[in-house]
């Protein structure tokens, strides 16, 4: 991982924002035809707000993309239940500074595949809970551990094969298990997570990057990147249809989308019952006979 100390004596700095936004800026024009994980992500938000019977009149889109959403709810159930998002440009990595919407005014914050670039994401997530009126809803999406763990092996071993040693190519992601528990960290109530998992089948190495580009999501670590050289690129490419291609000679990606949703504390929500409080035993509840120890 290349990481940088940071001057103001916060969290480590791993992630250079002005890379993450020549990276975005290089997307436009190249997005519609590689917006997939996305879409998909925006998908699992709209299906939740429709699950969902509630009003959400002042709504707030911190997605990179913000497009894919905003199209899924003009043509969902949802739609008359939820104010127009006013995306806020700029806000792609939440928590390195002041998120520019007023506390405890919004009704609902999204953001989709945004979080995974935020180099505090715990303080992110805070932020966005501070914005939410009380009851306020979150949505979001990030990009999971396992994701892209194909051409993460075979980069970092063509590198070493090419080179002597190696620099880390892709992103680390947070582990889609923590998700609850990083929103409970921020202080959301109900906090509720989980991970979709998908394959993306590509002809070769070229076609895999070319989509990560158009989607934004190339490397942006901070400190100096080494440009990966053709040979390098070569050894990775073929080691990739060797240790995963299929018989058509086609190479798997894996990715991880990681849903979170969590809403602003509020008296009216469910609060769990006093340790101890408990009426009826496990033991009978699961049908099984209790064994005290020693006997």
């Amino acid at each position: 991982m290349s990481s940088s100390d940071n001057p103001s004596g916060g969290p480590p700095i791993i992630f250079d924002s002005a890379r993450r936004a020549a990276r975005l800026a290089r997307s436009v024009g190249r997005f519609a035809a590689a917006d997939f994980l996305h879409r998909r992500a925006a998908e699992n938000a709209v299906a939740s707000l429709e699950a969902t019977l509630r009003d959400f009149p002042v709504a707030v889109d911190l997605s990179a993309h913000p497009g894919p959403f905003a199209d899924l709810l003009r043509h969902s159930a949802a739609v008359d239940r939820v104010g127009s998002p006013r995306s806020i440009a700029g806000a792609v990595a939440p928590g390195a500074a002041p998120l520019p919407v007023v506390d405890g005014s919004t009704d609902m914050v999204v953001s989709l595949m945004t979080l995974h670039w935020a180099n505090d994401l715990p303080g992110a997530l805070a932020q966005i809970r501070r914005a939410l009126k009380p009851d306020g809803l979150f949505l979001g999406t990030l990009l999971g551990a396992g994701t892209l763990k194909e051409l993460r092996g075979v980069l970092t071993e063509a590198e070493l094969a090419e080179r002597g040693g190696a620099q880390a190519r892709v992103s680390p992601f947070a582990d889609g298990y923590d998700g609850a528990a990083l929103l409970q960290r921020a202080g959301f109530a109900l906090p509720v997570s989980d991970v979709d998992r998908l394959t993306v089948t590509y002809p070769d190495l070229s076609a895999l990057v070319r989509d990560l580009r158009g989607m934004g999501e190339t490397n942006v670590l901070a400190g100096a990147i080494r440009p990966l050289s053709r040979s390098v690129f070569l050894r990775a490419a073929g080691l990739y249809v060797e240790r995963h291609g299929d018989a058509d000679g086609r190479i798997p990606a894996t990715f991880e989308i990681v849903n979170l949703a969590g809403w602003a504390p509020h008296e009216s929500q469910p609060k769990p019952l006093p340790r101890g409080s408990a009426r009826a035993r496990l033991a009978d509840a699961l049908g099984v006979v209790e064994h005290k120890p020693g006997l």
